[in-house]
Parts: C-alpha cells; sequence; structure tokens
C-alpha cells in the first residue's frame, strides 16, 4: 500500500505549482510489476523478471498495478508515464511492454527515497530478453491446484 500510497503522492512532481527539480537521464532496463518485485509473493528477483514473470505481469499491469523500470544499476524507477500514454500506472503502452528491455529516456524525480520516471520517448525496445521460463516456469508451483487436498 506504501508504494501505491508514494506512486499517488509522486504524481504531483510534474505538476504545475510544484517545484520539483528532475533531472534528465537515459536508462536501460526491463519494465516489471512492481507488486510481484516488491512483496516476493511470486519469488525471489529472478522469478519475477523476464519471460517467468510475463503474464503475472500483464495481469497486474492491467488490474492497475504501478510498473517500474528496473535498471542495468539495480535501481527500481517507479514508471509514472510513458510517451503519450494518458495511463499513470498501467495501460495499452505499458501492457506492450512488459517484460521488455527498454532504454527510456525522461525526467527523473526521488522523493521519499524513491526514484519516479516519466519516460518521455522509448529510444530502443529489445523485447523480452530475459528468457528464464525454463528455470522457472510459467506459472510458480504453489499457484498450481493439487486436487488431492
Amino acid at each position: 500500500m506504501r508504494l501505491i500510497t508514494s506512486a499517488l503522492a509522486a504524481l504531483t512532481l510534474a505538476s504545475p505549482g510544484f517545484a520539483a527539480e528532475g533531472e534528465r537521464i537515459q536508462i536501460t532496463g526491463e519494465i516489471i510489476d512492481t507488486w510481484c518485485y516488491y512483496s516476493g509473493v511470486m519469488g525471489g528477483p529472478d522469478a519475477v523478471t523476464g519471460s517467468a514473470h510475463h503474464t503475472c505481469a500483464l495481469w497486474c499491469s492491467a488490474g492497475g498495478i504501478p510498473v517500474g523500470l528496473l535498471g542495468d544499476d539495480g535501481e527500481v524507477y517507479m514508471v509514472l508515464k510513458i510517451e503519450d500514454s494518458d495511463e499513470n500506472a498501467s495501460g495499452d503502452t505499458q501492457l506492450s511492454l512488459a517484460s521488455h528491455e527498454i532504454t527510456a529516456d525522461g525526467m527523473l524525480y526521488k522523493r521519499d527515497g524513491l526514484n519516479y520516471l516519466v519516460v518521455e520517448k522509448v529510444v530502443t525496445d529489445a523485447g523480452i530478453t530475459k528468457l528464464n521460463h525454463e528455470d522457472y516456469g510459467v506459472v510458480p508451483p504453489f499457484a498450481i491446484p493439487n486436487p488431492n487436498k
């Protein structure tokens, strides 16, 4: 809940009337599902990225969970907006980029120890580059019903 509250509070960062200092950056990383990444509900950090987590990332984004960019630097950047999308936390733009490795050009804002990114341009989109479903599967074992119980 803190994550979502912080994301909503950060929407004011680039709003008129609020003097927030932003920094233009270009960052490469993977578009991730922040709920599963931070909560650990679907496994560790390696299991909630790439092709192993793609389907869940789509569902979470479509359900309104904010997406993030897991940068090659290991930092997570909460994505507030991507290009001309009217959706902030989820939407068609984010669905088409779920689990993709992208290079984003935009404005970075920092607040309460979190990084917020307003992506002005997706410079490159390499698609899903982390093919880890063979190691982790596409559905975590604990999510498969056991008919013997």
